[in-house]
């Protein structure tokens, strides 16, 4: 799979698909004040965008740590989030990948990021880790709620290196279904 044009993983309602410079517009229209506390702390500007956009592509031509996909619904290509699984993040074990993900507002509260962390567990786990990461603010309950109803489990409360107080949840992946 070392061509970007060849992942595509769906569900049947939602499709993940590497970022195309397409989705710049969509995603500085879908950005809001949640996801720049969680994720960003500052709002995105479309030179930043494009030059994530283009690096999440050099990591996916170069199997680099990052892989980065947009959320998109099924069968179209509206573009209504973004998630992705690092296989460098600090304080991860070997075998472990960190997912991180966000929806846009008019498509939260819809099960669709659940849906996403399902789909991406499933590629994790076709890449060989062992165990998945979701870190969570503890102040974002919505984002704890995605990783429980992704079945999986809090492990720790811990200090990031960047002082950040974060809730760690695992899921083991040889125990998911890699079917649906």
């Amino acid at each position: 799979m070392n061509d970007v044009r060849e992942v595509n993983l769906s569900d049947g309602v939602v499709t993940l698909s590497p970022p195309r410079p397409d989705d710049v517009d969509a995603h500085l229209a879908g950005e809001d004040e949640l996801q720049i506390r969680w994720l960003s702390e500052k709002p995105a500007t479309r030179d930043g965008i494009e030059a994530y956009f283009r690096h999440c592509a050099e990591q996916w031509s170069t199997r680099g740590p990052l892989r980065a996909f947009g959320i998109r619904s099924a069968g179209r290509s509206t573009l209504m989030g973004y998630i992705d699984l690092r296989f460098d993040v600090a304080g991860l074990a070997p075998g472990q990948a960190n997912i991180s993900y966000t929806l846009y507002p008019d498509w939260r509260g819809r099960g669709l990021a659940t849906r996403a962390v399902r789909l991406i567990c499933r590629y994790a786990a076709s890449e060989g880790v062992a165990q998945a990461v979701i870190r969570v603010d503890p102040e974002n309950p919505a984002s704890a709620a995605v990783a429980r109803r992704s079945d999986f489990v809090h492990d720790k409360r811990i200090v990031e290196e960047d002082g950040h107080l974060t809730d760690w949840y695992l899921l083991d992946l040889p125990a998911i279904d890699l079917t649906g």
